[in-house]
């Protein structure tokens, strides 16, 4: 069955994870990401971010800072023709310091809400998908929801997400 949808984590994956990121002056993106998104479009997959934001709940930042660099990271890939379809986001974390975030959830990875949503959302099967993320939770998270997880341990994303295409 051809891969339909591609869901990435964000920190470490698409971009360099310098902490609690919500600044776009602070952002880059990791070696290759977005001609890695062209490639995947060009292939005729839709893309999808799972990310966990505990920088919310701590305080650190808000949900509207972080649309704002979600926005910035949608308009950067609009010169290249591509978009992330939606970004699905885990504000929350037992004993943040905002209370409204300051819970246990079933959406922050290693459970598999996030993942669960975006197939819910988007008319998808677990076997019409992959998860490329940087650290053993994002496979976790992927094995939970019944899709295919790949590590990605830095590199040219380009290179990597071609090899997973073509070694499913």
């Amino acid at each position: 069955m051809p891969v339909k949808a591609v869901l990435f984590d964000r920190d470490g994956t698409l971009n360099v994870d310098t902490g609690y990121l919500f600044r776009r002056e602070e952002f880059r993106w990791m070696p290759e990401a977005p001609l890695a998104l062209a490639w995947l479009k060009q292939q005729g997959c839709d893309i999808y971010v799972i990310t966990n934001q505990s920088g919310i709940a701590r305080g650190y930042f808000t949900v509207e800072d972080m649309e704002k660099l979600h926005n910035f990271m949608n308009d950067d890939l609009s010169h290249k023709g591509v978009e992330i379809k939606k970004f699905y986001y885990c504000p929350h974390l037992e004993g943040g310091r905002v209370a409204e975030f300051a819970c246990a959830c079933d959406c922050r990875k290693p459970k598999p809400g996030l993942v669960l949503e975006c197939l819910r959302e988007n008319h998808l099967q677990p076997e019409e998908c992959i998860l490329i993320g940087d650290k053993e939770r994002d496979l976790q998270c992927a094995a939970a929801a019944g899709v295919r997880g790949h590590l990605y341990q830095g590199g040219s994303l380009l290179n990597f997400v071609r090899q997973v295409m073509e070694g499913r």
